[in-house]
């Protein structure tokens, strides 16, 4: 019942290792931080970032490359759709990755996919695996150990950590994600708030009925499966697991536990 493919297909992922069919969901939890300070992350990141100072122009990361965007031509269309466009005289610079001026990165363990956009303002910790076309914008607080897939979008005020986001993750605005997986094409509604702590000290305990599990995670927020969505200023409980295309409303809070495919908690 808690196999990974239970709730997200992963196959399209570059990172399915991280999924073990005969472990429970949450054990891509568990594996996170090894499996990124394995990574192998591009050694162009270890000669741009690491002292938290605001980048000071914007920057295009191509074919392992820094290159300054002075004279360059952006286009900023649908980061998520392809349309952030970087051409260089009648030159297009296919698959550019833009660093806007006023980002902030600190460390060197960065992976930063095709076509992707981080605006300024963003402060990324490493280690940090962001895929394609996915769109960092302004004020994104992300904290490290954190990994999306491809078209995700990483929104302004909303702070990450610890957590996973699969293909087209959604997470636009003022929401907190810490210790989380988000399946692929998950949308959070603003303000969605994923607590993660318990008030009493101890693992997280996954009830099922009679059936309890304990996780072996002190901090555990949520885990939404694929096509799963919440509603603005909606909250879920330490430890709380939804099946696929679940929505939990607006201003509504989630019990902890697991809900099966196609809940609603209004």
């Amino acid at each position: 019942m808690y196999s990974p493919s239970s709730f997200f297909d992963t196959v399209p992922s570059k990172h399915k290792s991280l999924f073990n069919d005969q472990k429970p969901v949450w054990n891509a939890l568990l594996e996170l931080k090894s499996y990124m300070n394995e990574y192998s992350y591009p050694k162009t990141t270890t000669t741009l970032y690491g002292n938290g100072t605001p980048l000071a122009e914007t920057l295009i990361l191509y074919k392992n490359e820094i290159i300054t965007a002075s004279g360059k031509e952006i286009i900023f269309g649908d980061t998520c759709k392809g349309g952030l466009i970087v051409k260089d005289g009648d030159n297009l610079l296919e698959g550019a990755t833009v660093l806007m001026a006023g980002a902030i990165l600190i460390g060197d363990q960065f992976d930063f996919g095709k076509g992707t956009l981080v605006e300024g303002g963003s402060l990324i910790k490493s280690p940090t695996i962001i895929g394609d076309n996915c769109e960092v914008r302004q004020g994104a607080y992300i904290r490290g150990y954190c990994l999306t897939g491809s078209r995700c979008v990483l929104g302004h005020t909303t702070e990450i950590k610890h957590s996973i986001l699969l293909d087209d993750a959604k997470a636009g605005h003022f929401a907190y994600l810490g210790d989380s997986i988000l399946g692929n094409n998950t949308n959070l509604g603003a303000g969605t708030k994923f607590a993660n702590l318990r008030f009493i000290s101890g693992n997280i305990i996954i009830r099922k009925g009679k059936e309890r599990l304990d996780t072996g995670l002190r901090k555990f927020g949520a885990i939404l499966g694929d096509n799963t969505q919440t509603g603005c200023n909606s909250v879920t409980n330490p430890g709380t697991i939804f099946g696929k295309r679940s929505i939990l409303m607006p201003n509504t809070t989630a019990p902890s536990g697991y809900h099966p495919d196609r809940t609603r908690i209004m």
